[in-house]
């Protein structure tokens, strides 16, 4: 199991020690996470390093997913779009069939913790079905800052109950939320498979084996195949780029239990994008394998991120914890992470010509690319690895708990 003490040859000592001392004050307390999948996506990264971590440093953690169907994700994907923004029905059955699997999960889900931790829209109305024990809190890691107006009406009437709101920015903090809120950006585990330092034959070594040939330079997108993260703008810019460089795309996608939309998406881009992939000029790498995104990431020429809503995006922050240059939307939690011209690139979203004319740029001057990857990583050190989340938490759990 994961300990503290394997970060002492990142972390300074006397943080990790603030980190212990801290947690010795929330000794026999016990915290309970609830999220909608174990693997894919954010949230289960972070929750698979945080929660042990914490049954490490002493507080008795626990971490429950709920048991969706294909009928209740794809409903609780339309609500994680119309939070973002997007038109969505909200029907009557879509409501009960909400309300029918929260209320069936709760039913043989004991929670009596000190501190319930509710990770996004999907087991969001669970404290309807509890007498509350301790303080419930929700977790958002998505853009609130404009969601759909009917939408955001029936969130509010879960919202009301729950003791606080944590949120990956400041922006996000719409003006008509009902109970107060903390801000904690996400962060990365540098220990996982995805993120541990590898060597060149280790990298080379994964390539090979997925396939990808190494004659060009190469540029990747690693993320959902979800609209939001605009797949089809990254083909767009793609196409700009060969006019200048002679180069290759990969898409380096996972597909997550709580995402039906993603296989809808995968196809509609592989159809747009046949006569490029057919050449090899496009490839697709499926990204559940955590070695092998490592790898890809690091064997990247350019990372590029076309997002045009964005709650945080931890792919942006693995790879600038990788050194690698990123160029990416300034859009959501990105500008948190990427100081532009210092650390990476920002582009508004739709400036596609300047999105190509930044990776063309680092294409041709690898030093500049090694530049901002550098200054990348250290940012990353200093403020987005989970030993900060960790003490993040820590200080909510003091609030919430020893109040």
């Amino acid at each position: 199991m994961l300990t503290l003490d394997d970060f002492r040859e990142i972390i300074p000592d006397k943080k990790l020690s603030e980190i212990y001392q801290r947690a010795s004050k929330l000794y026999n307390k016990s915290i309970v996470h609830v999220n909608a999948t174990y693997q894919g996506g954010g949230v289960a990264e972070i929750l698979n390093s945080l929660v042990p971590l914490m049954n490490d440093i002493g507080i008795q953690t626990g971490w429950r997913v709920l048991h969706g169907s294909l009928d209740f994700f794809e409903i609780t994907k339309e609500f994680h779009n119309g939070l973002q923004g997007r038109d969505i029905d909200l029907t009557e059955e879509k409501r009960r069939m909400y309300m029918q699997l929260n209320g069936n999960f709760s039913a043989y889900t004991h929670i009596e913790h000190d501190c319930t931790i509710i990770h996004d829209p999907q087991p969001l109305p669970m404290i309807k079905f509890y007498q509350k024990h301790g303080a419930w809190i929700w977790r958002c890691h998505i853009d609130l800052s404009d969601p759909n107006a009917t939408l955001w009406d029936f969130i509010k009437g879960f919202l009301i109950k729950y003791d606080m709101t944590i949120l990956s920015s400041e922006q996000y903090a719409h003006q008509d939320l009902p109970v107060p809120h903390r801000i904690i950006p996400p962060a990365i585990n540098p220990l996982t498979m995805k993120n541990k330092d590898l060597d060149e034959d280790a990298v080379r070594e994964q390539i090979e084996q997925a396939g990808i040939p190494t004659d060009k330079p190469v540029i990747t997108q690693v993320s959902r195949l979800d609209p939001w993260k605009d797949p089809e703008g990254v083909l767009d810019i793609f196409k700009l780029v060969k006019q200048k460089v002679d180069c290759r795309l990969l898409f380096c996608y996972n597909l997550a239990a709580d995402d039906p939309e993603g296989l809808r998406v995968y196809d509609h881009i592989c159809q747009r994008a046949q006569e490029d992939v057919e050449r090899g000029d496009i490839i697709f790498v499926e990204g559940n394998q955590e070695t092998l995104v490592n790898a890809v990431q690091r064997f990247s020429d350019v990372i590029i991120q076309k997002s045009v809503r964005e709650g945080f995006c931890l792919a942006v922050t693995e790879a600038l914890w990788k050194a690698r240059p990123v160029v990416a939307s300034n859009v959501g939690g990105i500008p948190l992470q990427i100081e532009d011209g210092v650390s990476g690139y920002l582009l508004e979203p739709h400036d596609l010509h300047g999105f190509a004319e930044r990776i063309v740029h680092i294409l041709e001057n690898p030093g500049e690319g090694e530049r901002l990857g550098q200054n990348a990583r250290e940012t990353v050190r200093e403020h987005f690895l989970i030993t900060r989340l960790l003490t993040d938490y820590l200080d909510l759990l003091h609030q919430v708990v020893n109040h």
